[in-house]
């Protein structure tokens, strides 16, 4: 079952294709997408369980000594602890790790071994930590973890990428987005829910990531590879099959060729790490590195990783964190449904641009009313209306990334790299996304602790210059078939003087 034939957008001069937005490409993007559920669980699950007094007091004993001196001195410091916050994040410096090692076996084995090899990682950590009974085999289920998240992260955007026709391919990688944001809001659910048992409830917490881990495992059997990933095996007649029943037609020559070409070109290139830093690929290169290192830096794994801990900080009871948490999560699955319409219709500059200067805003003020009531002290109590206010500005702040950093972050650089260096590229992306969201998640306590409300006011800083860097340096790549997207830094006033006049890129000549 097939839609109408569509034609490329974008005004890139891209290539026209037939066919149309198939039932079976929908539904092969969403089970992918599904790996989105690894990332998005342990992002909720993480924050509720370093909250929870049961967990700290058997694991971070030394924690209640600071949180009983905190009440005498300052509240920013409550939880400022390297051991604690190394349980957050370590798993995102293995995932780190593993993301290189992922864009090996995504290259030479597809994108689905990937995705199953992730997923059967993540079912091993998740096993580990609910069975836990010391720090270190909670460090080693939280390394296996971000193994999981790493191989996962670095195989499924780029799967879905190279699935979706251009006209949809905005909203099918955003799947994966939904899927992340699903899994956080899933994750504070159960977060509230054993909050309230009499005995190991962090265990039932850490345990239930076995669940997504599994869907993972599963789904990876019934998913077929991608036409692209078949043509970078030698799969040529499984390759043409596959595409026609992704696209609903028995015409694919022209699609097929440009695939077949853009292939060829990138079997040529023995050395893709190396070859990502030729000049022709330096768009590629910036928008894989800066693009996942503004995404981190907008604050929002702040409110990710320690909402429940941040809330508590604030002075809100123990359920009203959690709860807190439950809502921003809400907030952030719908806001997301937001991005999955407009993307293609409105374009990635323009989502990008408004969310910064959503995110901007409510950071400076989420950072005033704190520094209005707590000062440089951190002694001040919140009124219930200055702490509704709060949460209304953080929930806002989440919406604002969620219809555009959020999901932008892992379409936009899956989409721009052609298929010679793509692994690379992808690679590029999870590895920086995954160091600073390493050292985001290690040192938030800590930079709250010393920088107090001047923090929100940082992260605002830093949304402000990302925006800016979008406004000036960013295309749009809305509609424009990926083995096309040469043509757009080609038209580009600062890109196309990085671009060579005898460059081939994607297989075909840019001239």
């Amino acid at each position: 079952m097939a839609g109408g034939a569509f034609v490329s957008e974008g005004g890139s001069g891209g290539r026209d294709y037939e066919g149309g937005v198939t039932v079976f490409v929908v539904i092969t993007c969403m089970v992918a997408a599904m790996g989105g559920l690894l990332f998005g669980y342990d992002l909720g699950i993480s924050g509720g369980v370093t909250s929870m007094d049961e967990f700290l007091s058997k694991f971070f004993p030394q924690l209640e000594k600071q949180r009983v001196k905190a009440k005498n001195e300052t509240a920013y410091c409550k939880f400022d602890d390297q051991k604690l916050q190394l349980f957050t994040s370590s798993l995102y410096l293995a995932a780190l790790a593993a993301s290189f090692v992922a864009a090996v076996v995504t290259r030479k084995y597809g994108r689905k071994v990937s995705m199953f090899t992730g997923g059967l990682a993540f079912l091993t950590g998740a096993l580990i930590n609910a069975f836990a009974i010391n720090v270190t085999m909670l460090i080693i289920g939280r390394l296996l973890l971000g193994v999981g998240v790493g191989f996962a992260n670095q195989s499924t955007p780029v799967y879905l990428s190279e699935m979706a026709p251009a006209k949809i391919r905005g909203a099918l990688n955003i799947c994966f987005q939904v899927a992340i944001t699903s899994g956080i809001l899933v994750a504070n659910l159960i977060n509230y829910g054993t909050s309230n048992m009499a005995k190991n409830g962090w265990r039932v917490s850490l345990g239930l990531a076995a669940v997504p881990a599994i869907l993972m495992v599963i789904g990876s059997f019934f998913l077929p590879d991608t036409p692209n990933s078949m043509l970078e095996r030698g799969k040529y007649e499984e390759a043409k099959q596959m595409l026609k029943k992704v696209r609903g037609i028995e015409n694919v020559d022209h699609e097929f060729q440009d695939i077949r070409d853009a292939c060829e070109a990138a079997k040529k290139v023995e050395h893709p790490w190396k070859n990502i830093r030729q000049s022709k690929y330096r768009p590629a290169l910036v928008f894989c590195s800066a693009i996942p290192f503004f995404q981190q830096i907008t604050g929002i794994n702040v409110i990710m990783f320690y909402a429940p801990v941040l809330f508590k900080t604030l002075g809100f009871g123990d359920d009203a964190a959690l709860m807190s948490a439950v809502i921003t999560g809400v907030v952030n699955v719908l806001a997301t449904f937001v991005s999955l319409y407009s993307v293609d219709r409105f374009g990635r500059r323009f989502l990008f641009l408004e969310g910064g200067i959503q995110m901007f805003i409510c950071q400076i003020l989420v950072g005033s009313f704190i520094g209005l009531k707590f000062g440089t002290t951190g002694t001040g109590t919140l009124t219930p209306a200055t702490a509704d206010w709060i949460l209304v500005f953080i929930c806002v702040y989440v919406a604002g990334f969620a219809w555009s950093w959020g999901p932008l972050g892992w379409l936009v650089p899956s989409e721009i790299c052609p298929l010679e260096i793509r692994p690379a590229g992808q690679a590029i992306n999870v590895s920086v996304n995954m160091f600073f969201t390493f050292l985001i998640g290690q040192f938030f306590l800590t930079m709250l602790c010393h920088m107090k409300f001047g923090l929100f006011y940082f992260f605002a800083g830093m949304v402000a210059i990302m925006t800016i860097f979008i406004y000036f340096l960013f295309p749009e790549t809305r509609g424009v078939p990926i083995e096309e997207m040469g043509r757009v830094w080609k038209q580009h006033w600062f890109w196309k003087n990085y671009i060579p006049d005898d460059a081939v890129i994607g297989g075909h000549d840019e001239n």
